[in-house]
């Protein structure tokens, strides 16, 4: 369980996080990451995404678990306020723990990379 600090509760900051942040995509997952740091905010927050077509809800709920435990070291890592939306795809369901971990890590890595001058 991530502690109430590091959750997103509010559509709006899954929503600056979607359309503002950098996005990095893997096979089981997507990541959007926002690095703001707005000056209340003390730690990294992760809010997740698992639509229903990753599964019924026994499935959904298998696969949310799954990437809460394996975001939460991750977050250490970041820098205070950042917001990282963890979406799943429906290959997550089928996924196995280490794929989920090599998954979100790289996604989450590329994400962290500077841009590219065009």
């Amino acid at each position: 369980m991530l502690a109430a600090a590091q959750r997103l509760r509010r559509s709006a900051d899954f929503a600056a996080a979607i359309r503002g942040g950098r996005r990095a995509g893997r096979e089981t997952l997507v990541v959007h990451l926002l690095v703001d740091e707005p000056a209340f905010a003390s730690t990294a927050r992760a809010g997740f995404v698992v639509s229903k077509a990753v599964g019924n809800s026994v499935v959904r709920n298998r696969v949310q678990r799954r990437l809460r435990h394996l975001v939460r070291p991750l977050l250490d890592e970041l820098p205070a306020g950042a917001t990282v939306v963890i979406r799943a795809l429906p290959p997550a369901a089928e996924a196995a723990y280490e794929t989920l971990a090599t998954d979100l890590e790289g996604a989450l890595a590329s994400a962290r990379r500077p841009r590219r001058p065009r």
